[in-house]
Formats: C-alpha cells, sequence, structure tokens
C-alpha cells in the first residue's frame, strides 16, 4: 500500500524522493502515527510535501489512495460527537421525537458497521431520502445530509455534527499551483526575487561580530551593522481599464503584495499597449502624464521589469502609428517596447488569462514576442517562473 501510495504522489506531479519515503517507513517503524489514519495523514504530508504548492495534490492523492481508512482508536472503539444544536438545511428531513427513538436503537456500533458491508455490497445506484441505502437527505445511517444519530458521513459537508467518520477532507484548494493568486501567494512567489545586502547605517546589533570581538580583545566590544535588506529593484507596468476591469482584484492584490516585499519599487500604468507617456493616478491621467523617455532614462537597467496586462488588442495598437485608441500615437507601440527592451535586460510580461487561450488572440502572440517568449501566466507557477526568469 505505501508503495502504491508513493508511486501515485510520483504521478501526481509531486517532487517526493526515496529519501523522503525512507523516512516515513523509519517513521511509522518508530511508531509516531500509532494507529490513527488522522496522525499518519500529518505525519506523511510533514515527511513527504516540501513546497506548500503541493498540498492539495497530496490529499487527493491520499484521498484516493487511502480512501474507505478512518481513525479507529483501542481496535473497534469510536465515538460519536454530539453538539448542542442540530445544523439544518433544506435537504433535512424533520422528525418526531417517537422516529428518533426508533432510530437510535439500531443496535450501536458493530451492528451499525456490519449493516454498512453488507449496504456497499447490495447498493448499485444513488439514493435520496431513504431509509436504508446509502445516499442523501434520509434517515438511513449512511451517506449525507440527512438525520440519523449513530451515522456514518460518506463526503458532502457535515450537517449534524453528529458522524462518526468524515471521509474524504481537502482544506488546501486555493494553493493550488495552477489557481489564480491571492495577496498571500503572490507575497510568497514575489519573496523568492530577493537579493540581500547590508548597507546603509550600522544600526543593528551584530552578536556574531560582539562575541568575536570580545573575545580577541578581552573586554565586552559591542559591534554593530547595516540592516539586511532587499537590494532588488523594480519597476512595474500595470494595463489599466477596458478588457483588464475583470482582473481589477487581482490587479489590486499584486500592487500590494509587491510595495510589501520591495523596498525599490517603482510603477506606472499604461493602457493596452506602451506608448510615449504613462501615469501615476488614474484620475489625473490626462493631466500629469510621465513620459516614458523621462522614464527610461531615470531608472536603471539594474531594475527589474515587470508589465501586467491582457495584451487584448488590436494588432495595430501595437504595430502600426496611430493605432491607439485613445490618441494619435507618432510611434508604434512596438517600437516603444523595443526601446525598454533594449535598456532592461530582466524583463517579464504577467497575463492574467488563462494560457491555453493565448494562441486565439493575435495581440497576445505579439507580445510574447516582443518579450522573447518572456510572458507568464498570472498564477502561482506562472509567477514562480517569471521570478526565476528575473533572476537570471
Amino acid at each position: 500500500m505505501f508503495i502504491n501510495f508513493f508511486q501515485e504522489l510520483k504521478s501526481a506531479d509531486i517532487p517526493v524522493s526515496l529519501r523522503e519515503y525512507l523516512t516515513l517507513m523509519e517513521a511509522m517503524d518508530a511508531n509516531l502515527a500509532s494507529r490513527k489514519v488522522e496522525d499518519f495523514y500529518y505525519l506523511s504530508r510533514a515527511a513527504l510535501v516540501k513546497d506548500e504548492r503541493h498540498l492539495d495534490k497530496f490529499d487527493r492523492v491520499f484521498g484516493h489512495v487511502f480512501k474507505g481508512l478512518e481513525t479507529v482508536e483501542d481496535g473497534l472503539l469510536a465515538e460519536a460527537e454530539i453538539p448542542e444544536e442540530w445544523l439544518r438545511n433544506l435537504t433535512e428531513k424533520y422528525l418526531t421525537e417517537e422516529e428518533k427513538a426508533q432510530i437510535e436503537s439500531m443496535g450501536g456500533w458493530d451492528k451499525l458497521m456490519d449493516t454498512l458491508k453488507e449496504r456497499l455490497k447490495e447498493q448499485e445506484k444513488r439514493h435520496q431520502g431513504g431509509n436504508k441505502w446509502i445516499g442523501t437527505g434520509g434517515t438511513s445511517p449512511f451517506g449525507n445530509g440527512g438525520y440519523n444519530p449513530e451515522g456514518i458521513r460518506i463526503g458532502g459537508k457535515s450537517q449534524h455534527k453528529r458522524a462518526v467518520k468524515v471521509w474524504e477532507k481537502r482544506e488546501y484548494q486555493n494553493l493550488d499551483d495552477k489557481t489564480e493568486l491571492g495577496t498571500r501567494n503572490i507575497k510568497m512567489a514575489l519573496r523568492k526575487l530577493r537579493q540581500f545586502a547590508r548597507k546603509g547605517a550600522p544600526d543593528e546589533f551584530d552578536l556574531g561580530g560582539t562575541i568575536d570581538a570580545t573575545a580577541r580583545h578581552g573586554y565586552l566590544d559591542i559591534q554593530m551593522r547595516p540592516e539586511r535588506r532587499n537590494m532588488i529593484k523594480v519597476l512595474i507596468f500595470f494595463d489599466i481599464g477596458g478588457s483588464m476591469d475583470p482582473y481589477i482584484r487581482i490587479m489590486e492584490e499584486l500592487f500590494s503584495a509587491a510595495r510589501a516585499e520591495f523596498k525599490h519599487m517603482e510603477y506606472f500604468y499604461f493602457h493596452n499597449c506602451l506608448y510615449d507617456y504613462v501615469w501615476k493616478d488614474n484620475n489625473r491621467r490626462w493631466t500629469e502624464k510621465t513620459k516614458t523617455w523621462d522614464v527610461l532614462h531615470t531608472y536603471g537597467n539594474d531594475y527589474k521589469v515587470i508589465f501586467v496586462g491582457d495584451a487584448s488588442m488590436s494588432p495595430y495598437e501595437i504595430s502600426v502609428p496611430g493605432g491607439s485608441v485613445e490618441y494619435f500615437n507618432e510611434e508604434a507601440g512596438a517600437i516603444w517596447f523595443q526601446r525598454l527592451l533594449d535598456i532592461y535586460e530582466n524583463a517579464v510580461w504577467l497575463n492574467p488569462i488563462s494560457e491555453e487561450s493565448w494562441r486565439y488572440v493575435p495581440s497576445i502572440q505579439m507580445i510574447e514576442q516582443l518579450f522573447e517568449d518572456r510572458m507568464f501566466p498570472l498564477t502561482l507557477e506562472g509567477l514562480d517562473k517569471a521570478m526565476a526568469e528575473l533572476r537570471r
């Protein structure tokens, strides 16, 4: 079973090594998981998963391989949790006290388990609202969404909190590396673009240096040092308005995360394509413009450049003068992109549109070609790849 578990994890693209598997087996030999499936779940997750992006994949594999195994302490004993209140929904069935008393007299845990085994052998289809078969919304002791004080819940969300068992629990869907990002995940991904250095006034206590200096000099010699900071400089351009309106939330989260992670960060807005000016305040975009030439001559080539946008527009907006939908641009957007890319060696484009759709949009293909295939989807996996590209 454990070999199959290991192989299933590998098949799900979870980077688990043989050494980690052997570590898990050593922990099992030491009885660290006792006899609880729940304890084995946490133990195996800690031993085999080294990146939280893979936690949801791990849960899916674990549920597939060990489905049906549950926590049973002291051989055959299990206790049902009884809350103070019943939670009810539309599928619940309201029973009289007499009916409830009849259900409670079924015979306890051993009888319940024997009956479940027989039902699993006999049942061939889904049932709703019944009193015998495994289903939903009924009075059978097996299933989900119904009422039975000695029940076993199979799938779904708990309604009454009195089921003896709960099958398949997943808590990490939002960490999957294919999902769109949240602020927390963005911060974690951006942290990979780090280059620490100690620079500035010596205002931080240096414990190691103090010990070394004291030992050498024979008296207490306090040493100070500059604070260790991330010295990476980032220049971000955000596409704003029009087709980018559905992505306002993720843009705000990316902006917030970048401001928190990078001490040296500058940002500007543009619409669809880069032309001869950009801006920093959308409410004053027509009156307080910044010339693109000024940006290129103000921020040195040691800045890492990130463009964020869907790159979805008319191809003319990129390729010809006057292609802008807002004013007559004297030079094509492609020329401005090329000027920028000639200065900044490390530049990427983050696209919130699903990568599978890129090939159907000519303008996306044009931008991707200008950026020499350095366009990445705005997912955790895509952001990781973008940060790796900027570190080169």
